[in-house]
Order: C-alpha cells, then structure tokens, then sequence
C-alpha cells in the first residue's frame, strides 16, 4: 500500500465508501457524504489529505490537520474501502499516515466516534493510547459527540 495526494477525480469513490447515514456519522460526524464535500475537505490550508492505493486502486482515505501553533497534528477522517476491511489495511494506513504526521510535528492526536469500536481496536493495535480523561473533556466541549480521544505513545 502506498500514499498518494489526494485529487478531486477520488472524490466520489471515497464518499461511497459510507454504506449508511450512521456509518457516516462514526466516519466524519455527517448523515451524509457527497464527492463535494470530500473534495471540499481538502481545501483547507491546514489539511493534507491522502489515499491508500494497493494495486493502483485506491483502497483507504486519511487526512492530516496540521496545527502549527500547538506543534501536533490529529490523524482524521480515516476510512477504507468496505470491500478492503478486515485485512489489517486500517493499521497500515494509521502507520503510514503516523509516520507522515511526524514529520511535521511531534504530537499526533486523533478522536473516535465512541461507538467505532473497529476502530478503536485498529488505532490501538497502531500504537495510540487514550488521553487523559481531563484533557479528552476539555476537548470535546462543543463537540457533536463525546469523543474518544488518542495520542500516538510516542509522541509528546
């Protein structure tokens, strides 16, 4: 599996991978995912977005929020292909996506939807560990759920 930039033509097939409005929710907090708003996430200047691609098929979505002024950056959006899971290609993508997040910052965070526990199971196996629970209800004040959140345990 490699890394590539992602480019707008992926958008569609990315949105797709959210089989139901309550897998969309545990994806990115939305009942509904369209290319639009995928390649809208893009946009942001303080986002790098990538796609998996095995085989010269993209199979996994991620994208790095990079906050300089806090020197960390928080893993997000992550999914992969339905047809892809269960193969180990979510830790892989949290490795390689780890590895590109370090080289910007020394801290690396990410949240979870609480009832994602594939996901947590996943994150966990890639090296990440639960904040501290003051930490984690600071931060999800405002919030649209109480998120689970990590840190990568080798991180600050």
């Amino acid at each position: 599996m490699e890394l590539t930039a992602f480019e707008s033509s992926h958008a569609a097939r990315v949105a797709g991978w959210a089989r139901s409005a309550e897998e969309a929710r545990r994806w990115c907090s939305r009942n509904e995912v369209t290319p639009d708003v995928v390649s809208g996430w893009s946009a942001a200047s303080d986002v790098v977005a990538y796609v998996a691609v095995k085989d010269d098929e993209p199979v996994a979505y991620g994208e790095l929020w990079l906050d300089d002024d806090e020197a960390e950056v928080e893993l997000a959006r992550l999914i992969v292909a339905p047809r892809h899971r269960g193969r180990g290609l979510g830790r892989e993508l949290v490795g390689r996506l780890t590895a590109a997040a370090l080289g910007h910052h020394p801290a690396v965070f990410m949240r979870v939807h609480p009832e994602n526990q594939p996901a947590l199971r996943c994150y966990a196996g890639a090296g990440f560990v639960p904040v501290p629970a003051e930490q984690a209800a600071d931060w999800n004040a405002g919030q649209p759920v109480p998120y689970v959140w990590l840190r990568h345990a080798d991180g600050t």
